[in-house]
């Protein structure tokens, strides 16, 4: 078999991509990222401490849910902690027992509550949420009070 030569050896691996990227951009030290903690808590957005974490295998869940203009989500609770952020539009969480109510605008984070009937309830445009449960395996992330559909 002849010898590849140089020119050629240089043409394929450019053509692969494999010499355009720089050594010092496969790896780099000292900081490259920078992070914004929108929300840490110990407790819900109504004050509620968090107790305690069920047991059972860890699940993270994270969710995007859309709701409509006006649009009121069922009565649920979340059987452990659990964080949102709005994305788009407006949500107001509406606490059943209290009447407690709390309006969160797009960019702001929220931590929901455990085990207390709540719902949430869309401004006048579309509302993008990010959820992220921090569940157990085979567990609901939201359980509908008796007489009201599932929430999502």
């Amino acid at each position: 078999m002849p010898a590849m030569k140089p020119a050629f050896l240089y043409a394929a691996f450019s053509a692969l991509g494999l010499l355009a990227i720089p050594p010092a951009a496969h790896a780099s030290e000292g900081k490259t990222a920078s992070a914004q903690i929108l929300v840490k808590s110990s407790a819900s957005w109504n004050g509620k401490p968090y107790t305690a974490y069920a047991s059972g295998t860890p699940e993270m869940t994270v969710l995007k849910l859309t709701i409509e203009p006006w649009a009121a989500l069922p009565w649920h609770t979340h059987p452990f902690p659990n964080a949102g952020y709005v994305l788009e539009g407006a949500l107001t969480i509406v606490d059943k027992a209290s009447g407690e109510k709390k309006t969160f605008h797009a960019g702001e984070a929220f931590t929901e509550s455990v085990d207390d009937a709540h719902h949430g309830i869309a401004g006048n445009e579309k509302t993008v949420l990010l959820l992220v449960y921090a569940g157990i395996k085979g567990k609901p992330t939201s359980v509908p009070l008796p007489g009201q559909v599932k929430e999502y």
